[in-house]
Order: structure tokens, then C-alpha cells, then sequence
């Protein structure tokens, strides 16, 4: 993977090595504190992206916030899984991390989900949004190496795989509770 030089970048410059899947941008926002914001905003984003890209789906004005709830709450659990099985289930000996050292890799890696919102082109939004899924799992992958300082990418893969699979099982959950009607 490219690799930037040791410092600290804009946040424009952080978005495209996110995206870029580039390490070293995910190691300086994991010790930057002040990212915490900047990556809470590219989580919100994203997620609103995901909802407006939605309507792709033919979906109403009043689902576009239903969508972007269920983004926000998946980011969020898939998050915290994550945190629980690679920090507490699967850490290797080097692995030293907080909550918001991860959190902050793992709203990095939200950053391919801002293009979920060109799921608003009819006729491509299922397309777009399982690329822009496949692309945050991958930087889910880096930011999750990166934050857990895993020498294996395999164990990465593994934590995020299954974080990501127990909050798709969970946001299609909600998504039946309380998810509006498709006919």
C-alpha cells in the first residue's frame, strides 16, 4: 500500500489517502485526538450519503433519514464490534488501542461511503452501493490494522468481515421492525 510521508495533512488530504487506503494516513489520524471530529463528520456524511443515494431504490423523501439512521447505527455497530473482538477477543501482544484511537481509523474509512451518494442514479444504485460497501471493508481492513497494530492482515480481514457481518444481520433487523413499507 502507498504510504505518505510522516506529518500532518490537511483533511482533504486525509479523505484521499483514506480512500487511497494509504496506512500511514490511517496511522497519523489513529494519534491525532483532534481527527476525532473530522472523522465523525466524514461518519455523518457518509451516512447521509448513503441515505439521498437511496432514493436510487425509488424510495421516498421521508426514507432518505430512515436510510441514513440505519448507515449511522451499522457504522456504529460495526465499530464497536470490531473494537470488541480485535482489542478484547483476537489482540496480538502488540496490540495497545482506546476506543477513540479506533474509532477515529474506522470514521476514516467511512470515507468511501460519501460515494454511496451516486446510488441516486437510478438503475446503478445496487451496484454502488455493494462497490462502496466492498471499499469500506477494505479500509475497515487498513484502519483496523493500522488501529490494532496487527502484524497479520488476515486477522484484520477477520475481525472486519465479522463485524461487518453481524451489523448487516443487525440493520436488517431494524430494517424490518421499523423500516418503511416497499410495495
Amino acid at each position: 500500500m502507498p504510504s505518505t510521508p510522516t506529518g500532518s495533512n490537511t483533511f482533504l488530504q486525509r479523505l484521499i489517502g483514506a480512500a487511497a487506503l494509504d496506512a500511514a494516513i490511517y496511522e497519523e489520524v489513529e494519534a491525532d485526538p483532534t481527527a476525532t471530529g473530522q472523522a465523525m463528520a466524514i461518519v455523518v456524511l457518509s451516512s447521509l450519503a448513503a441515505g439521498i443515494g437511496a432514493r436510487g431504490f425509488g424510495s421516498s423523501i421521508s426514507s432518505v433519514a430512515f436510510f441514513g439512521i440505519v448507515a449511522l447505527m451499522s457504522w456504529a455497530t460495526w465499530a464497536l464490534v470490531m473494537f470488541e473482538i480485535g482489542s478484547r477477543i483476537m489482540p496480538d501482544p502488540e496490540t495497545r488501542t482506546s476506543p477513540g484511537e479506533l474509532l477515529r481509523t474506522l470514521g476514516f474509512a467511512a470515507t468511501p461511503g460519501l460515494s454511496s451518494l451516486l446510488g441516486v442514479v437510478p438503475g446503478i444504485t445496487t451496484r454502488v452501493f455493494v462497490l462502496v460497501w466492498l471499499w469500506m471493508l477494505l479500509a475497515m481492513v487498513v484502519a483496523v490494522r493500522q488501529a490494532l497494530d496487527y502484524r497479520s492482515t488476515a486477522k484484520a480481514v477477520a475481525v472486519c468481515v465479522l463485524g461487518g457481518v453481524l451489523s448487516v444481520v443487525i440493520a436488517v433487523i431494524l430494517g424490518l421492525f421499523f423500516g418503511p413499507t416497499v410495495s
